[in-house]
């Protein structure tokens, strides 16, 4: 199974950076080209311990419908989305938020599987791992750039 690991620092407290990460808002916001929206469950606002959100993308020129849930929380240290519904066969997100001076380093680990058993191995190792990963950049950057500009706005 890919795992996708990732660190970002961020000149903001732990807390400010796990309540964005948990932020329905920016999240569409920061993915906004795979025109992301939710669509049902948790569709603005913050997240919490056991909350679901339905959001519908287009990936590869194809509309889909992922259905995640938060599987576990502990604020600000960390928490996990897991999801329940979508083309995936398995996927799960545990965000991570440790103290640094001066901030907080923010660590994904991100854990999937693409249907179509063998076929999908070799969708994972050609395409879909970059994909990803860039998709989690992407977001990454955004997340850093609104802690760091330490300012509400419609994010929250």
């Amino acid at each position: 199974m890919p795992t996708i690991r990732l660190e970002t620092l961020i000149a903001a407290s732990p807390e400010w950076c796990f309540d964005l990460s948990l932020s329905v808002d920016l999240h569409r916001h920061s993915v906004a080209h795979t025109h992301e929206r939710p669509i049902a469950g948790v569709t603005t606002g913050v997240m919490h311990l056991g909350d679901t959100v339905t959001w519908e993308a287009v990936h590869f020129g194809i509309k889909q419908h992922l259905t995640t849930k938060i599987t576990a929380y502990e604020r600000p240290h960390y928490f996990i989305d897991e999801m329940i519904r979508g083309i995936f066969q398995e996927l799960k997100h545990h965000h991570a938020f440790v103290p640094q001076s001066p901030g907080t380093l923010m660590i994904d680990t991100f854990t999937f599987r693409a249907p179509l058993g063998i076929l999908g191995r070799v969708i994972e190792a050609l395409i879909l791992t970059r994909y990803m990963q860039r998709l989690l950049l992407t977001r990454n950057r955004y997340l850093k750039q609104v802690a760091e500009a330490d300012t509400v706005q419609t994010v929250l």
